[in-house]
């Protein structure tokens, strides 16, 4: 699960304990039913068409962030083009549904399943007979046994990120044939079927050396429908060509080629030809979408127009009014413009969500009754439609930190916290000592928040990503923000996530986040504030509020200010700091360096394995450091921590489900993060590219992307041959 400005693979990689009252959940918090996990908040959209409507040949230029540091997915430094690369060109046990859902990749696998539980759990795995790599070795044991050896933890000479569920295998042997594959576990593993997926062939897995150092700049052998041709990385791209060796659906594209594509030059390369496919910003598919209108296409988008006038009708009036460099740049804007009616935007969800997240290690926050009171002092339907709204996206707040609508997991347990609600947030407040008009120490004194170690350097890192106005703080006297707001002409729409490579929220148009975002030092509270500044043994209650400055960082900048104006009306005053998006994870997420942040979390099919470490107790290391493994809110329990043990032991899917509600019912009651919005997912793609596009949750299917059949028109919906 990054922040939005923030690959997500870097949050992945890289103390307030609860009084037994926090933990007193209502029982049907923990409850669920059959349809509660519900259906996805959004379907995928990628113009999906049978095959017989798809061309044979061609090649698809899909944008990425980067050339991958490495295609070996189990490195720390791994990215979401390594899983691009892997998802079309290695073999994988199971992939995901639109639904979120593990399926049996039938390429494969005939057939996998639990055999025995006593006295230990056997899966056995039958491979398809037709299974090979592509040295023409048969996919076997072997391969399983090399993954399981480098990724269980037992051999520090493998530089591995993570071997969650392989520590939990006692061996694998050949079964009763070389395509039977029997995998005996330790202790019950009920996310078994997260194993193998990607598999990498023994070669890679065999040695220390092959696997720290072989798989990241080159696959020699791969066994998908596409294998890797070439990387270049002078010219920033990789080439997968189609696997004349593969005996599954053949492949309909020759190419894919991934180009390294910083996000806010999608647009001129969308134009210019270089990509047909290609995650953008909202900036970008508001143009698209007026490139579209333009040309007489409706659009969901279309509303976004900067002026929402007629630019046609105005636009030689405005060639009037410009110098040369200024009419040569709109030359070229409305060149581009012309080239981007090819395209069309295709939205859905990533599966990924957005949280607040309050530092509960140090300061205000470490009591459990000011969280609670931050909690209920969120509108979070209203911050969902900052985000989503502008995107036509359907703006439903999270439910759960473990599972996305539609997932097995998931249900909505935030009743286990309570919603908005002014009166009891000002009430908890008041219990934890915090009231309006206290006595104030001399204002050299420091605020009531997490101590700043804010440096001059960092003040110069924000500034030179064109977007920091410093530290200010919501909420001091009585002006009027909108004032300022007017004044600087702050404004801007919008909002992306993570399409991937580098994360973000959207491409930086201008300083600024929505009307109203930023107010200087000094700025009031907005009309209609319940009460003053909250005091406490003469100190201000100020919480530190780091935001990322860099590209993307528009609407978490929105977000924010939203934030701090709910905030402001119960009392609570909000210091914003922007800083670099370098900085931002490493010296003060991940260090504890702040009071409230925003940033956001993958959802996994498998939460009972992949969730733990974001929400488990921190401890004492042997140093005397407090080891928090990845949950950077510094909030943790006992009870939670159970509960995901339980819930990874138990072989019946059912009760593991169950398991994970009861430990997110807990953990939205212990206040250490709120979650916001799904995160939206904006692809560009050329209109007559079909099977691709925005996936949502599920795997995408490689071999069946490419361009539609000059004459064919797509059916309502997808058939195979």
């Amino acid at each position: 699960m990054s922040h939005d400005g923030v690959r997500l693979r870097a949050v992945m990689r890289s103390v307030a304990f609860l009084t037994a009252g926090a933990l007193a959940v209502p029982t049907l918090a923990a409850c669920s039913s059959d349809n509660e996990s519900g259906k996805p908040l959004a379907g995928q959209d990628i113009a999906p068409v049978g095959r017989d409507l798809v061309a044979d040949g061609g090649t698809l230029n899909w944008a990425v962030d980067d050339v991958p540091e490495t295609l070996n997915t189990f490195q720390s430094d791994a990215d979401d083009a390594t899983t691009r690369v892997a998802q079309a060109v290695l073999p994988a046990m199971f992939r995901l549904d639109a639904q979120g859902r593990p399926q049996r990749d039938a390429d494969y696998l005939e057939s996998a399943k639990v055999v025995d539980t006593e006295p230990k759990q056997v899966v056995l795995y039958k491979l398809d007979q037709q299974a090979v790599w592509s040295d023409g070795r048969e996919i076997g044991a072997a391969d399983f046994a090399a993954q399981w050896r480098a990724l269980s933890g037992k051999d520090s000479a493998y530089w591995t990120a993570r071997n969650a569920g392989y520590d939990r295998i006692e061996k694998i042997e050949r079964g009763a044939n070389n395509l039977e594959v029997k995998v005996t576990f330790s202790r019950p593993y009920a996310d078994w079927k997260a194993l193998f997926s990607p598999l990498y062939p023994k070669d890679v897995m065999g040695t220390p050396d092959a696997f720290n150092d072989g798989a990241r700049r080159k696959l020699k052998v791969t066994a998908g429908a596409f294998g890797v041709q070439k990387i270049d990385r002078k010219d920033k791209e990789i080439v997968l060509a189609r696997n004349p060796h593969w005996w599954g659906r053949p492949a309909k594209l020759s190419e894919i080629v991934l180009h390294a594509v910083p996000l806010d030059k999608r647009a001129a390369a969308l134009a210019d030809g270089t990509v047909d496919l290609a995650g953008i910003d909202p900036a970008d598919a508001s143009r698209i979408a007026l490139a579209g209108r333009a040309k007489g296409t409706s659009t969901p988008l279309q509303g976004a127009s900067p002026t929402g006038r007629d630019e046609n009708k105005n636009e030689s009036r405005q060639k009037k009014k410009l110098g040369k460099k200024e009419r040569k740049a709109l030359a070229k804007y409305l060149r581009q413009q012309d080239e981007l009616r090819a395209f069309t935007v295709r939205r859905s969800f990533e599966p990924a969500y957005t949280q607040l997240a309050l530092n509960g290690s140090e300061g205000p926050l470490a009591d459990e009754r000011v969280r609670r009171a931050v909690a209920h002092a969120l509108d979070r339907t209203a911050l969902a439609k900052v985000v989503l709204t502008p995107l036509g996206l359907p703006a439903v707040p999270v439910g759960s930190h473990l599972a996305l609508s539609g997932q097995a997991a998931y249900a909505d347990n935030s009743g286990a916290l309570g919603g908005q609600d002014t009166t009891e947030a000002q009430a908890l407040l008041a219990d934890a000592g915090w009231v309006p008009g206290g006595p104030l120490k001399d204002k050299g004194e420091k605020a009531a928040g997490a101590e700043s170690k804010k440096s001059k350097k960092s003040d110069d890192e924000a500034d030179s990503e064109g977007g920091s106005d410093g530290q200010y703080i919501v909420g001091e006297d009585n002006k009027d923000p909108q004032d300022h707001t007017k004044k600087h002409g702050h404004g801007d729409e919008g909002s992306k996530h993570l399409a991937d490579g580098k994360q973000y929220d959207g491409r930086k148009v201008k300083q600024g986040g929505a009307p109203g975002a930023y107010a200087p030092k000094g700025t009031a509270a907005p009309a209609g504030a319940k009460t003053g500044p909250l005091a406490k043994d003469g100190k201000p209650l100020t919480l530190r509020f780091v935001l990322p400055s860099g590209i993307g960082s528009e609407s978490l900048s929105a977000v924010a200010d939203s934030i701090s104006r709910m905030l402001e009306k119960v009392g609570i005053r909000t210091e914003i700091t922007k800083v670099s998006d370098d900085s931002y994870f490493k010296d003060h997420i991940a260090s504890g360096q702040y009071d409230l942040a925003l940033y956001s979390w993958p959802a996994s099919a498998f939460p009972a394995t992949d969730a733990r470490p974001i929400f488990a107790k921190p401890v004492p290391a042997a140093d005397g450091s407090l080891n928090v493994e990845q949950n950077y809110t510094r909030v943790g329990t006992d009870q939670v921590d159970q509960l995901f043990d339980q819930a990874a032991s138990t072989l019946d899917e059912d009760e593991s489900a169950a398991l994970v509600r009861k430990a997110d019912a807990r953990i939205w009651a212990a206040a250490g993060s709120i979650p916001l919005y799904q995160r939206p997912q904006l692809t560009a793609a050329r209109r007559t590219v079909v099977n691709a596009g925005s996936f949502g949750f599920q795997t995408p299917v490689y071999e069946d992307m490419g361009f539609l059949k000059k004459g064919a028109h797509p059916s309502a919906s997808p058939t195979k041959d």
